[in-house]
């Protein structure tokens, strides 16, 4: 028995907002589901499902559990490039930490907090 994905579900106050970041960001493909109040943003293996909740605490209220996902990337330099183009809340330039990964973190515009990382490469 072994998991074998994960898709983080989001409350966020502004889908539009919200599902228009993932895209710019993350380069996720977006998709409104039936019944409203739904859009699911994918990139690669990962569905980030967020659902409208304009009543809900910000994640950015929320300290440290604003951190939702660790997200395992190709290349943390051109996630990097991508974010600062698109003018995001970057939290943690790339750097290559102690073990073994190199990673960034960036912060959505509800506050949801991701590390992005990949292994290190040996100089």
């Amino acid at each position: 028995m072994q998991l074998t994905g994960s898709n983080p579900v989001l409350a966020v106050h502004d889908l539009a907002r919200s599902s228009e970041w993932y895209e710019r960001v993350l380069g996720c493909e977006s998709a409104e589901i039936d019944g409203g109040g739904w859009i699911f943003c994918r990139q690669g293996a990962v569905t980030f499902m967020l659902g409208l909740c304009p009543d809900v605490v910000p994640a950015a209220d929320i300290g440290d559990h604003s951190y939702v996902a660790y997200l395992r990337v190709d290349d943390v330099d051109a996630f990097h490039a991508r974010a600062v183009d698109a003018d995001a809340d970057v939290l943690k330039p790339p750097i290559d930490e102690p073990w073994g990964m190199r990673e960034m973190a960036l912060r959505s515009p509800d506050g949801h907090r991701y590390m992005l990382g990949a292994p290190a490469t040996s100089p």
